[in-house]
């Protein structure tokens, strides 16, 4: 009997898996694996920090070289030797090679980089995207590690924020050009803003809700859309990613709008025995029910492996994702998990959002520092929807605790029943989980209402002082250390209620303290006495600093030392 042909189409992170997983499940089917260049299997989302030297060889890039497919899996492994036509019909992939018959085929094609449309830039050659090793190779080979001063990059998401930071820390000047209002907009608005100071602060230029108009290919200047000018000696392009499917799409498999295709939880495309996994397929968001792309190295693994296994004859499923994600800026960390608010806006889901301050230690633990989180919740379920947290410690484990509840549709009233590990190393006794809940309920039944930092700042640039109140309610001594809002009446929480009658309760008052507890406190007082419209700064004053802070020009001052730089293996 010929044993079982399964054909994998790529080879960089969905495709081994597949692969690998394909043996496990069945030693004696045949499993061939054709990746168009001379790599395979490396870990893209290091190449950030080959860039700095954080990972000091491209070697260490590699996660598993052709030799061990072949030799310890028994895999057929072809590189360059690029697939150029499907035929779903006759179960046949035509390479530049030759054809191959197949019983079970697995897509993992990937994603090209996004390039966006600039004028000029077919003359430029100072220019590269950073999605692959190939590119990673180019930039290496081009010299620009070590003779370039400044670096432009094009696109401020999670890839270009890290290549900011590693960049700087090579010793560049920096400049990041980002198409939408702020960076990072895949994250709620305030987490971005934090961000965007953050990497202003060490001095990389930010030029948000700008693209590039054209590049003067003599100059090497970047001219933006509003006529603002960069000169640079390279510019690095990372605006997206676009999946590699037409060679599937033609053929009539069904896909998203961006060119994702669409597969069960099997990871079944709708044309017979084809599969597909990684940045060229589709998954189910596990929050809306919907189909979206989210081009991530786990769900590359997970689909990968699902895949491999249901095409050898078993039966796994990867019935979706959270569109988690995270990523290092400087010392702090940001990560985020379920739908942000725009995408629930977008799809008509009722929600509330909770946003505190807290610690990610206790405050009598050396180090101790502020964590900020959001979540979002249903108003009619009160479903776990969706969280983002910012911070310096902690914040992967907050994360991946709330994308956990949202997996098992936890509601806001059984997050504080959660039992999560507690030393005063690792947490406060009241985890910012477990405080995310309290903080949820009572909003949910109506204790108290918070305003943020940014709807604050709107109503005090669009409403005159004499039509509410603004009211801090920190000690003498805090406003002298760390600065007041300006029209604010100061009234210390301890003394409130002696001067409560001073107050006028048919005005709204908006109450601050220094991170939002104090301001819940002083609000719980008032409503007691009679005040009807009254709301707390979510944060308090820490949060408006890190949210409306303007940012002040600095010039480029990178005093760190050039690190080595991950070299190519000769």
């Amino acid at each position: 009997m010929t044993p079982k042909r399964i054909i994998i189409v790529g080879g960089l992170s969905a495709g081994p898996s597949a692969a690998a997983k394909a043996r496990r499940t069945d030693e004696h089917c045949e499993i061939i694996l054709f990746e168009k260049t001379a790599n395979i299997s490396y870990a893209t989302c290091g190449i950030p920090y080959a860039l700095s030297g954080k990972i000091s060889h491209r070697d260490q890039l590699m996660v598993v070289k052709p030799d061990l497919l072949r030799q310890r899996f028994n895999i057929d492994v072809r590189l360059n030797e690029p697939v150029v036509e499907i035929d779903p019909i006759r179960h046949k992939v035509y390479t530049t090679e030759g054809e191959y018959n197949y019983d079970k085929l697995i897509y993992a094609a990937g994603g090209n980089a996004v390039i966006p449309p600039i004028g000029k830039l077919e003359l430029f050659e100072a220019w590269s995207p950073c999605k692959t090793l190939e590119h990673f190779d180019k930039i290496v080979r081009e010299g620009v590690l070590a003779n370039a001063k400044h670096i432009t990059i094009a696109g401020a998401g999670l890839i270009g924020v890290e290549v900011a930071e590693n960049l700087f820390k090579a010793g560049k000047e920096v400049s990041l050009v980002e198409m939408a209002p702020t960076i990072l907009p895949a994250f709620e608005t305030k987490f971005s803003l934090m961000a965007k100071h953050l990497l202003a602060e060490k001095c990389i230029t930010l030029y948000t809700g700008k693209k590039i108009n054209y590049i003067d290919p003599q100059t090497s200047i970047l001219y933006l859309d509003d006529d603002k000018s960069i000169e640079t000696d390279y510019l690095l392009i990372g605006t997206g990613v676009r999946p590699n499917t037409e060679l599937l799409t033609s053929k009539g498999a069904v896909a998203l709008k961006n060119g994702a295709l669409l597969v069960n939880e099997k990871m079944e495309t709708n044309l017979p025995d084809i599969y597909a996994a990684g940045d060229c397929a589709s998954l189910k968001n596990l929050v809306t029910g919907e189909h979206s792309f989210f081009p991530m190295g786990t769900h590359s693994n997970k689909g990968g492996r699902t895949a491999g296994a249901n095409a050898a004859g078993g039966k796994e499923q990867f019935k979706g994702a959270n569109s988690t994600a995270i990523l290092k800026i400087f010392e702090y960390t940001l990560g985020k998990t379920g739908c942000t608010p725009r995408e629930l806006e977008s799809k008509g889901i009722p929600f509330q959002s909770t946003f505190f301050i807290t610690q990610a230690t206790p405050g009598f633990y050396p180090d101790s520092s502020d964590i900020f989180v959001e979540i979002y919740h249903h108003t009619e379920t009160h479903q776990l929807l969706g969280a983002q947290v910012f911070g310096k410690r902690g914040v992967d484990k907050r994360v991946d605790v709330f994308s956990t509840c949202i997996y098992a549709k936890l509601t806001i009233d059984e997050l504080p029943q959660l039992d999560l590990a507690y030393a005063p190393p690792f947490s406060p006794a009241k985890d910012p989980v477990i405080v995310a809940g309290y903080i949820a309920s009572n909003l949910q039944r109506k204790q108290f209402n918070l305003i943020d930092s940014i709807q604050l700042q709107r109503i005090l640039s669009s409403h005159p002082s004499s039509a509410f109140t603004l009211l801090d309610v920190r000690n003498p001594e805090e406003l002298l250390r760390h600065g007041q809002i300006l029209t604010a009446h100061n009234i210390p929480l301890d003394t409130l209620r002696e001067h409560i009658q001073t107050l006028d309760s048919t005005q709204p008052i908006i109450v601050y303290c220094q991170k939002g507890l104090r301001g819940y406190l002083a609000c719980l007082i008032l409503q007691h006495y009679g005040f009807e419209d009254v709301r707390n700064l979510a944060g308090g004053y820490t949060a408006w600093q890190q949210i409306t802070n303007p940012l002040e020009e600095k010039k480029p001052n990178n005093p760190s030392p050039k690190p080595k730089v991950a070299k190519q293996l000769p």
